[in-house]
């Protein structure tokens, strides 16, 4: 979840603050973009070195840097930000946000800030039980913003109970849980094909095609990116998901099917992107074929259409997204597809687009919904048109 995702995290005056070394390599760890502020008592618990070293940038800790002469906009840095965490986040600092009070960079970046913020408060017993910090975090929730409760504990007066940081490793926990639970798919199992797949002809030869699976790749990341638990049922292809998703690798036709038919019952979402063999051989040697002959003639037998087969799986609570890729009267046959086989959308890209199609980086699609309305799109990127697909496939589940 935190993979790619800009995150600032503000440092305040606390014993604490040792742990926000911690704290960031492993925000660095999960693929995050760190940048640290510091407010000027933090500095004395942890040094701006360690953090810039630790989130490979530079740490912010005033307005302006006499020395250097560089000023630290505030409102670009909140702009830059896709969550912003305060831990530790002091007393002093959680009244200041409370009230709007705005004396360093931390708070004016905070008030600039329009991306969900985090709190993580330590502080002693006696400053956590005082009404008036709770009447703070009170006003700060009721503004939108998320408290990661302080656990109980030894503390550094020597009193035991409330008030010590989350570890962090639970605030990292805590961040994955709360961006999951908050996005869009959240909790919905979807099953995803890409690639190729190879039917054998002997131990060492196949019928195959030129799929790379980027594409039917791209659009899983991008719906575990949108919450989603995706399995990724991928042929043979040397392509990695950025996301965390389960993949089941096949190479066969057959074995796609099968693999399908385990994992569609239970998915709200299938895209079906793979690019599947339509013939097999009808004998597989069990020797590899020596060459004798001018000619080799192979008998070839229609393999099971998978996506037919979903289509007549498929419930009415289910969305079922296919793909054509064509090389003439292109519109005519995703729609005819787009009937036969009991889709909900129909993806068609064409051969004759220059920059489309098979091991390409980008793609042009144009989708079909089931009323056969026609939605272009520009020549983009396959991750940009896994969003794009994603993007409709959104609508339809949210109608």
């Amino acid at each position: 979840m935190l993979k790619n995702k800009n995150i600032i995290l503000g440092v305040c005056g606390s014993i604490a603050a040792y742990k926000s070394a911690t704290l960031v390599r492993l925000l660095i760890k999960a693929g995050a973009n760190v940048r640290v502020i510091l407010t000027s008592d933090a500095a004395n618990f942890i040094t701006p070195l360690t953090l810039a070293t630790l989130s490979k940038n530079p740490v912010y800790t005033r307005y302006f840097e006499e020395e250097t002469g560089v000023w630290s906009n505030h409102v670009e840095l909140g702009l830059w930000a896709d969550y912003m965490i305060i831990a530790p986040a002091s007393a002093n600092t959680i009244g200041k946000m409370a009230n709007g009070l705005c004396d360093n960079l931390l708070t004016a970046v905070y008030l600039s800030a329009k991306c969900p913020v985090f709190f993580a408060p330590a502080m002693d017993l006696d400053m956590w039980k005082h009404e008036s910090t709770q009447e703070n975090i009170t006003k700060l929730t009721s503004f939108g913003n998320i408290l990661i409760a302080p656990n109980s504990g030894e503390l550094a007066s020597g009193l035991h109970g409330a008030g010590r940081m989350a570890e962090p490793e639970e605030i990292v926990d805590f961040l994955n849980d709360s961006i999951q639970q908050n996005l869009p798919l959240a909790g919905q199992k979807i099953m995803v094909t890409a690639g190729p797949t190879y039917e054998p002809i002997d131990p060492v030869r196949f019928i195959g095609n030129h799929s790379s699976g980027k594409m039917g790749f791209a659009i899983a990341d991008e719906l575990a990116s949108l919450g989603a638990e995706v399995t990724l049922i991928s042929g043979p292809t040397a392509q990695q998901s950025i996301q965390h998703v389960n993949r089941v690798d096949v190479v066969t036709a057959a074995q796609m099917l099968e693999a399908c038919k385990t994992y569609f019952p239970e998915s709200s979402i299938t895209v079906m992107s793979a690019a599947v063999a339509d013939y097999s051989p009808a004998e597989v040697a069990s020797q590899k074929i020596k060459k004798k002959d001018n000619d080799l003639q192979l008998m070839l037998c229609k393999t099971t259409d998978i996506l037919a087969t979903l289509g007549q799986m498929k419930t009415a609570d289910q969305i079922l997204v296919g793909f054509a890729l064509e090389t003439d009267h292109e519109e005519e046959n995703a729609k005819i597809k787009l009937d036969k086989k009991n889709l909900d959308l129909i993806v068609l890209n064409s051969l004759r687009d220059e920059g489309a199609g098979f091991q390409k980086d980008t793609n042009k699609i144009t989708i079909f919904n089931r009323a056969a309305e026609k939605k272009e799109f520009s020549m983009k990127s396959k991750a940009d048109v896994a969003k794009d697909i994603c993007s409709e496939i959104l609508t339809l589940f949210k109608a």
